[in-house]
């Protein structure tokens, strides 16, 4: 038994770095900084959350990002991956090739980076789509049903749209819709799964008419500032390499995250006076706005898409309150909205790489909104359907009691303040 366990370690160790093609250095260092500046925005997400809600529930919500970094980083390696870019697949799932950490993940090439770079990378992805629809939820959402939902919604949602949008085959690619960096897979999915979850679990106890006011907006400041530096990986990182698309890409994030906190604060002063969550959350919406199309326009139009981003998500998030339903930390209004501006926009102002519709191709602007609409369509009657099931077994809600006690205690047992 003994030898058995000692030859399978060998073999399974063997040779593992043989690349099968060509890896660059340069674009291999630059995937690998900017997967660590994504993993970065998943703790920096759970400190932006985290001061927006009450003190009684900081950890609680913390726990939704850290949470999905452990529970969908495991899951990513083993089947995710494989799902959304297993070389070979159909229109609708990759092939099986990467599963269960094959070897070959550790040994072919995906470009010029190899395939674990790229796994790793993408993987980022996964993990902060899933912990952005937690900002909508909190509050009062069992964290066991969170972790189970999360687990079916990465395997059988996330990965499977990541290969319709971005995979080999996928049906969208296949069609010409474009998505840079997450503005349909990342930012409007998450947006989808938020609104069905809200709906199902129902508004806090007391919403609307009492106030939540958040307990420490100097945490959300802070999650704001590492967000966008994350941001920059995020999005120039999707270029794969080192070259003019990142460059773009770069320059378009800072551009758009600049335009969108502007545009936020003088709609405030114009009211009012200009908060300083108005600030942040004008900043998120630009960036949320530009990922879909940050390496396919040029500066000016990343300039008008962050402006855009500003002033349609400023008036988006009011809308919950019009329509009744309790969005905690305005997850639609900023992500699902400035996702949805940025695919639109893509579709009329990509000029990189591809021509949208002022450029002559309408085609573009088309397959643009039948991206929007699959994707709203897939993970609208998914997410449901997981959520059902979540329900059934462990039920979705905390109790009232557990719910006025804070769900840091209820849920975990412990206080961020002693």
């Amino acid at each position: 038994m003994r030898l058995f366990f000692i030859t399978s370690i060998l073999f399974l160790t063997h040779n593992v770095y043989a690349f099968n093609g060509k890896v660059n250095s340069a674009d291999t260092l630059w995937v690998i900084i900017s997967s660590i500046l994504v993993l970065l925005m998943i703790p920096a997400l759970s400190i932006f959350y985290g001061g927006m809600v009450r003190g009684k529930n900081v950890l609680s919500t913390m726990s939704f990002s850290f949470v999905s970094m452990t529970v969908v980083g495991v899951l990513w390696f083993l089947i995710g991956h494989t799902i959304a870019f297993g070389p070979g697949g159909n229109s609708f799932v990759g092939s099986m090739k990467y599963l269960f950490l094959g070897k070959d993940l550790m040994t072919d090439v995906h470009g010029t980076i190899p395939e674990s770079v790229f796994s790793f990378f993408q993987g980022m992805f996964a993990i902060i789509t899933i912990a952005l629809f937690s900002g909508a939820i909190v509050e009062r959402f069992k964290f066991s049903s969170y972790v189970f939902i999360i687990s079916l919604w990465l395997i059988f949602i996330y990965a499977p749209l990541a290969h319709f949008v971005w995979g080999e085959n996928g049906f969208l690619a296949n069609m010409g819709v474009l998505d840079f960096a997450g503005g349909l897979v990342v930012h409007l999915s998450s947006a989808v799964a938020s609104l069905v979850l809200i709906l199902m679990v129902g508004p806090r106890k007391g919403y609307p008419q009492k106030q939540f006011i958040p307990h420490n907006l100097v945490l959300t400041g802070i999650g704001t500032g590492l967000l966008w530096f994350g941001w920059f990986g995020f999005n120039a990182g999707s270029a794969l390499a080192v070259n003019n698309v990142a460059y773009y890409a770069f320059i378009n994030t800072f551009v758009a995250g600049a335009a969108g906190g502007a545009v936020w604060m003088f709609l405030e002063m114009k009211n009012s006076k200009p908060s300083f969550l108005g600030i942040c959350s004008g900043i998120i919406a630009g960036l949320a706005s530009i990922t879909n199309a940050a390496g396919y326009v040029i500066p000016p139009i990343a300039l008008l898409i962050g402006i855009m981003g500003g002033f349609i998500c400023f008036y988006a998030i009011q809308l919950k309150f019009k329509l009744g339903y309790d969005d905690s930390l305005d997850v639609i209004g900023v992500h699902g909205v400035g996702g949805l501006i940025g695919a639109l926009m893509t579709g009329l102002f990509v000029s990189i790489n591809g021509k949208g519709l002022f450029y002559g191709n309408i085609k573009q602007f088309i397959v643009q909104i039948v991206g929007i609409l699959v994707t709203i369509l897939f993970v609208g009657i998914g997410t449901f359907l997981i959520g059902k099931l979540a329900d059934v077994i462990f039920g979705l809600r905390v109790g009232v009691e557990e719910e006025v006690e804070g769900l840091d205690l209820s849920q975990h047992g412990e206080s961020a303040y002693n």
